[in-house]
């Protein structure tokens, strides 16, 4: 018997949340434009605060559609903390998590979605695009949110994190 130790998220699966490929739009707290509803808190605040205990799971038993994206966003940092591990000081980190974030976000059913399976195949190029602008979003914030721990208030790096690049999520290499 094994036991599910894996942090979940707290969203609740609500009807009135829409969803796009079967991954809820979750509300954010952010400045950044898209379609996602604003709030506070967020699946970004959860998914960089159980990252580090996340990270150390092969399995990720999905049990609301939030957990959906909750993976998303553990394996998406664990490539953003790739791209930064050799970024010395919080300006080349910075322009590096600017890069990976122009990067083509694919979706699924296109080359380069990491999950297959996580998210069912759009209906329609309409559910594509808004998923697409959700997800580049969400990356967006994850992102800055993300250069706030990845590096000290002195702009260099935070070891305690960095180290967790090394990591890989569900035995999953992305890069």
């Amino acid at each position: 018997m094994s036991i599910d130790q894996v942090y979940h998220s707290s969203f609740i699966d609500d009807d009135s949340i829409t969803k796009a490929c079967g991954c809820p739009l979750l509300p954010l707290k952010t400045h950044i434009k898209g379609p996602a509803p604003a709030s506070d808190p967020d699946i970004v605040d959860e998914a960089i605060t159980f990252f580090r205990a996340n990270v150390f799971f092969k399995n990720f038993h999905v049990k609301i559609p939030a957990d959906k994206l909750l993976i998303y966003l553990t394996s998406y940092i664990n490539i953003a903390l790739r791209r930064l591990e050799g970024c010395r000081t919080l300006a080349v980190g910075t322009k590096a998590i600017i890069e990976l974030g122009l990067e083509k976000v694919p979706v699924p059913g296109e080359p380069g979605f990491p999950f297959p399976g996580l998210f069912t195949l759009p209906l329609s190029q309409e559910e594509a695009e808004l998923l697409r602008n959700y997800l580049k979003q969400i990356r967006e914030e994850t992102s800055g949110r993300l250069l706030n721990c990845a590096y000290r208030a002195n702009g260099f790096p935070n070891k305690w994190w960095l180290a967790f690049a090394k990591r890989k999520f569900m035995n999953i290499v992305i890069l």
